[in-house]
């Protein structure tokens, strides 16, 4: 993850697995080539990470692993299993899937172990720079009163973005991704203009009525942004 990134989370909608899924991955992959310096990341529920990334050539992260070793875990996803089926990273402590902040820096080491990416996902830009000093690949942050809002933190709350670029520059190590209410071109645009590395989103594509297209918009905004990124 060297390059601005586009990370875009299938969470568990009706098109989030099967056929469905594998389809709009190759439609968002075939988008993806015309970008070549941007980093377009899919992050899909366990049951669908080996279908995808059988299919695309663009990585493929869990939205999820548990902080334990293989053995008697009944239930876990550990992250030999992702690794096994393609995956390339994961996303920890979602707003939808909360981790003791113990567990969060045990999983950043269990990816780190079989030589994946990880993505910590925080809500405050005060938590960044704890979280990236644990060794993440990136830090994610999303308001959580905006995920979902279609009302971007970009535009709304600069000044969370403005303070996680900081933090991530206190830690000195990982890449900063925003994300929450992330929708349009002008949102991806000003994210990376603020100084983020990268934006994540759900459903401003995967609820789109043509999400390849929704995809191009997105890119576009962050090639834009790139080319006038302030920080």
């Amino acid at each position: 993850m060297k390059k601005p990134v586009l990370l875009i989370n299938y969470k568990a909608y009706n098109n989030s697995y099967g056929k469905k899924a594998v389809e709009i991955s190759k439609e968002i992959e075939r988008v993806s080539e015309l970008y070549p310096d941007i980093e377009v990341i899919l992050c899909v529920p366990a049951v669908s990470i080996s279908d995808i990334s059988r299919s695309v050539s663009i990585p493929v992260f869990a939205q999820h692993i548990d902080a334990v070793s293989p053995g008697a875990q009944t239930g876990h996803i550990t992250a030999e299993m992702i690794a096994d089926a393609g995956a390339a990273g994961s996303l920890i402590n979602h707003s939808e899937m909360r981790v003791e902040f113990n567990g969060v820096g045990e999983s950043v080491k269990r990816l780190s172990s079989v030589g994946l990416e990880s993505v910590v996902c925080v809500d405050r830009n005060e938590l960044v720079a704890p979280a990236a000093m644990l060794g993440a690949t990136a830090i994610l942050v999303e308001p959580p009163e905006l995920i979902g809002s279609g009302i971007s933190v970009s535009n709304t709350k600069p000044e969370v973005v403005i303070n996680s670029v900081a933090g991530i520059k206190k830690a000195g190590m990982g890449m900063l991704l925003v994300g929450a209410g992330i929708t349009s071109f002008d949102d991806a645009k000003k994210s990376i203009e603020l100084g983020a590395d990268g934006v994540g989103l759900a459903s401003a594509v995967m609820k789109a009525s043509d999400p390849a297209a929704k995809v191009k918009e997105l890119l576009e905004g962050i090639k834009n942004g790139n080319a006038n990124r302030l920080i």
